[in-house]
């Protein structure tokens, strides 16, 4: 991977982004920027096997009159350390809406989870992913009220459109108005634009000094603790007249511009883009090594899903094989995962599954008490966008048997562990929730549906009653974490090669040429028993059987096959 060197990468980014500024007293402004967030000494942390992420917020695990922060600490440090080794703090700063993704101060924490201070210890024990959500701000924001106030710094931070132009081709995520009227202080009405909603404003990056505000928001982060950091809804970055508002390549010039920086300053500080957007549009954020370092792997959750309930992995097999006919960039991988704070998406299995098997998908979460979210298309006419369920809801059968609950959960999360990326799981995945449908109805939000607030000593009394649902998941769920975690195989830097077997089954071989290891991960994503016909012999890492070209899998079973380097003729 080549970098380019930041003073001269930083003038012709700067000289295509803004042609009519003055660049010079940009870049220097920039250079300031770097000497000020430049540390003493730098760190290496590599991205291996190793590296599991749980998805969280601030306040996800609680205790009465305690600080949310220290309490998610306390409980990380109980019954994450030694699995978990990269924790995602979603938002932690002050907000207004959307469960903390308008954000009023990007410097400051949230007062009702904590100070710097709780993220410096929580930091102290695990690697930090920061939210960076940066398309949008808060309407309470001071750089918001400063506008509306007529407060010249500000003047350019928004962008106020005209209602009566046409704005039909803009891609839109949500239902809401692009347009939101306010009142300004002159008593004038400005048409400020607002992708996701009213409280949403979006920021104007052709304004030079909303890209200052970002680059230093950015250095102040990684000097605080985040060793990976999330670019929220960033597609969306920039705007031009006449286009789709979506993926534009000035918002690629721009990540581009915040990994130089960071490579200059922070160069184990891991970028990541949030854009849920079909296969290709999502993978150009990884660029030609110089953008990204890891993007979502969004068809993986939809499709994961779908392979369980339909018994069939065949939809599941067809698509992780046609990433192998694709080149990625050198150091680059995907951010893996099943379930997060956000929905189930959609939009990225539109080229993948057909109408009738997304219909399908719908159907099945609906039955389970689940909510979709729907989108505006161009001709406006509306798609479902997002499924809003809990993904063990979604998995299970109502009133089935516990044991056939984790063991398909289980299942699921083996081809999330074994797939070439990193793997990430949310909270309610490892501590084993199920729908919170109190919380999605006292709230009319879909989405809190899967945000539940666990409480401590209740999660706590769970987890180490091993007759409960949640400690046979955490159970299942930190076994096969631990057993990947010793294996270099797994690591991202291992090829993968997606194996055709019978549709009831799943499985990958992995093979890291270095350490001359290699795995075959299978999966029967059925409930009945399966044959494995596989011409390799080696042991079962999760039982220690050996294994000899053939088996049955009991239903729901995972095998992952250790194949002994060959020795050479």
């Amino acid at each position: 991977m080549n970098i380019s060197p930041p003073k001269a990468f930083i003038r012709d980014t700067l000289t295509q982004l803004y042609p009519q500024a003055d660049h010079q007293a940009i870049a220097a402004k920039i250079e300031q920027l770097i000497q000020r967030w430049k540390p003493k000494t730098q760190t290496t942390i590599p991205l291996d096997q190793s590296r599991i992420w749980m998805i969280a917020y601030g306040d996800s695990i609680c205790a009465q009159g305690e600080n949310p922060l220290s309490i998610l600490h306390q409980f990380a440090k109980l019954w994450l350390k030694g699995t978990i080794s990269d924790i995602h703090l979603l938002p932690m700063f002050p907000w207004t809406s959307d469960d903390g993704f308008s954000v009023v101060d990007y410097r400051q924490v949230d007062p009702h989870l904590g100070q710097w201070s709780d993220i410096a210890a929580l930091a102290g024990d695990f690697n930090l992913m920061f939210d960076f959500v940066i398309n949008h701000i808060s309407q309470q924001s001071r750089w918001f009220q400063g506008y509306l106030h007529g407060e010249p710094r500000y003047q350019n931070y928004f962008i106020n459109a005209d209602p009566d132009e046409n704005y039909s081709r803009i891609t839109r995520p949500r239902t809401s108005p692009l347009l939101t009227p306010f009142t300004l202080k002159t008593g004038e009405t400005a048409h400020i634009w607002t992708t996701f909603s009213a409280d949403q404003i979006d920021l104007n990056f052709r304004e030079p000094e909303v890209l200052l505000e970002s680059i230093d928001i950015l250095l102040e982060y990684a000097s605080r603790g985040a060793q990976a950091i999330r670019l929220d809804a960033v597609g969306f970055l920039w705007k031009e007249k006449n286009s789709r508002c979506i993926h534009l390549p000035q918002t690629h010039q721009v990540i581009k511009l915040w990994r130089a920086i960071l490579e200059e300053i922070w160069p184990d500080c891991l970028l990541i883009t949030e854009t849920n957007v079909p296969h290709q549009e999502n993978i150009s954020y990884l660029g030609a090594g110089d953008e990204a370092h890891m993007v979502y792997q969004f068809p993986l959750p939809p499709l994961t899903l779908h392979a369980c309930l339909r018994g069939n992995a065949r939809w599941l097999r067809q698509w992780a094989q046609s990433l192998e006919q694709e080149t990625f960039p050198a150091n680059t991988t995907f951010f893996n995962f099943l379930a997060s704070h956000d929905g189930i998406g959609l939009r990225p299995v539109e080229n993948i599954l057909s109408t009738e098997e997304k219909a399908f998908l719908v159907s099945e979460v609906e039955r389970k008490q689940g909510r979709i979210s729907w989108r505006t298309n161009p001709d406006g006419s509306q798609s479902p966008y997002e499924m809003n369920i809990n993904f063990l809801s979604a998995l299970s059968e109502p009133g089935e048997a516990p044991d056939t609950q984790v063991a398909r959960f289980a299942a699921a999360h083996a081809i999330l562990f074994m797939l070439q990326g990193v793997p990430a799981i949310y909270y309610h995945s490892l501590l084993g929730s199920e729908n919170d449908i109190a919380g999605l109805n006292a709230s009319g939000i879909n989405r809190r549906i899967n945000r539940e607030k666990l409480d401590f000593a209740t999660t706590h009394q769970a987890l180490v009653t091993p007759e409960s649902r949640q400690a046979k998941i955490y159970a299942a769920l930190t076994t096969l974490l631990r057993i990947r975690q010793q294996h270099p195989a797994f690591s991202p830097a291992a090829a993968q090669q997606v194996l055709t077997l019978p549709d009831a089954l799943f499985g990958v071989k992995r093979h890291h040429q270095t350490e001359e290891e290699t795995v075959y991960g299978i999966v029967n994503v059925t409930g009945a028993s399966q044959t494995l016909f596989l011409p390799v012999t080696g042991t079962d890492l999760l039982t220690g059987t050996p294994f000899n070209g053939v088996c049955e899998l009991a239903g729901w079973q995972t095998i992952w096959i250790h194949v002994k380097a060959q020795p050479e003729a």
